[in-house]
């Protein structure tokens, strides 16, 4: 059951960094974020009162709170990146430091002991996440080595977030969940601020954006209690996937082609699904 919820995290997180990708090439990042964040928020609010919170105790709020500053950080980061460079290297790049830190995080800390064909699975899986997104061509412009730095900041972000909310204690509920939207929020405010016309949005994109933050939220939602089910280190591996969906989405809807070493990426990808499931 673990595995299961942790690929449809997976999907969710997919689905909504393809559309806030393509949000954040229309309107300004920082508000695409934060109206997401904000969604996302009401969402899961509802969803803590509608879910049983036997024991909510203040360090797996705490725990949602430090979460929700890397998801900040990490939503931040991520929309810039995509919004001024190329989706098939933020992405990856991101999704590289969100994998490796925790992984590394739950075997060396948390006691995490994963079986030897898990460990083969986590080995794949990070070069097929690599590879299914990986940048063509030979543009090494500002812009693309900015988006770099943009992907490999969102990584730590979310690094944070990922290992954080790996430590909430499943008796708070979705509490801690709606805490950490409320702290993402509050993140990505400052930055919209800082910016010309600030809260200014076509107001076409609002829905999407507000639909985008709840289907992120939705993703933290199953990847917490992926957590809850398996061992960290392979949860995360699981979630982390993700890249795989804007990159068919990317062919199927904006007709981009699909690279040989995009098709061994997903080869691999299938295979690290089947070894981290066993």
């Amino acid at each position: 059951m673990g595995e299961a919820l942790a690929l449809l995290s997976a999907l969710c997180f997919g689905i909504a960094d393809f559309s806030g990708g393509l949000l954040s090439r229309r309107a300004r990042p920082e508000l695409i974020g934060l109206i997401g964040q904000v969604s996302g928020l009401l969402a899961t609010a509802v969803a803590a009162f509608l879910v049983a919170a036997p024991t909510v105790q203040t360090p797996s709020l705490l725990w949602g709170a430090l979460s929700g500053l890397g998801t900040g950080i990490g939503v931040l980061f991520l929309y810039r990146g995509m919004g001024r460079g190329r989706m098939s290297v933020v992405v990856p790049l991101s999704d590289v430091g969100g994998v490796a830190l925790p992984v590394l995080a739950g075997v060396a800390l948390l006691g995490d002991r994963p079986s030897g064909s898990a460990w083969a699975g986590i080995v794949v899986a990070l070069p097929a996440l690599w590879l299914i997104a990986r940048e063509g061509g030979g543009d090494h412009d500002s812009n693309s080595a900015n988006s770099a730095v943009d992907g490999l900041i969102a990584g730590i972000g979310f690094a944070l977030q990922n290992i954080a909310l790996g430590q909430v204690d499943p008796a708070a509920g979705m509490w801690p969940i709606a805490i950490s939207r409320l702290v993402s929020a509050l993140t990505l405010f400052p930055a919209v601020l800082s910016t010309p016309q600030r809260f200014r949005v076509p107001p076409r994109l609002l829905l999407p954006a507000a639909v985008t933050g709840i289907v992120a939220a939705a993703a933290i939602v199953l990847y917490t209690l992926a957590t809850r089910q398996q061992l960290l280190a392979i949860a995360v591996v699981l979630s982390s996937l993700y890249p795989a969906i804007p990159v068919l989405l990317g062919i199927s809807l904006l007709k981009e082609e699909l690279r040989a070493t995009q098709v061994l990426g997903l080869v691999g990808a299938g295979a690290a699904i089947v070894l981290l499931a066993i």
